[in-house]
């Protein structure tokens, strides 16, 4: 299973008030690696909204684990634990420069046609394009205990 893998920088505007990295970045950082993904698979955003249908978000959930400061530079890996027809639970990991798991989550998306904002259905040659990215064996568990809790 392949990753979708890149390195991040804290700047100056991704602080709150006490010091560290806001919530709402890490949120802004998965949505670059949804992103990339859609890229990697050969399905760029702007292409598959010109053809009728878009990735959209059901559902977003974060647990922190150690906080990331200015200057931080951050490693996020990104894969797809669960790919259905119409929708994917993928998984997120945010790694400091010393490796420590400073957060992770999971987000669950859906592609929508663009007229009707209903599911769309992806078609076997779509489906297959997300097959490198897809580990359901290892971590589909582990989203069940994080969608549990």
């Amino acid at each position: 299973m392949q990753k979708i893998s890149f390195e991040l920088e804290v700047y100056s505007f991704h602080i709150d008030f006490i010091g560290h990295v806001n919530n709402t970045v890490y949120i802004q950082w998965m949505e670059i690696g949804r992103t990339k993904l859609l890229e990697a698979v050969g399905m760029p955003t702007q292409e598959i909204f010109q053809q009728g249908f878009a990735p959209v978000l059901v559902q977003t959930n974060i647990t922190y684990k150690s906080p990331l400061y200015l200057g931080d530079r951050v490693r996020m890996e990104m894969w797809v634990s669960e790919l259905k027809n119409a929708s994917a639970i993928m998984q997120f990991q945010f790694y400091k420069e010393q490796g420590t798991l400073a957060a992770e989550g999971w987000q669950k998306g859906l592609f929508v046609d663009t007229q009707t904002m209903r599911p769309r259905r992806l078609r076997p040659e779509e489906r297959s394009l997300f097959a490198p990215y897809v580990d359901s064996m290892g971590d589909a568990q582990r989203t069940t205990s994080l969608i549990s809790s």
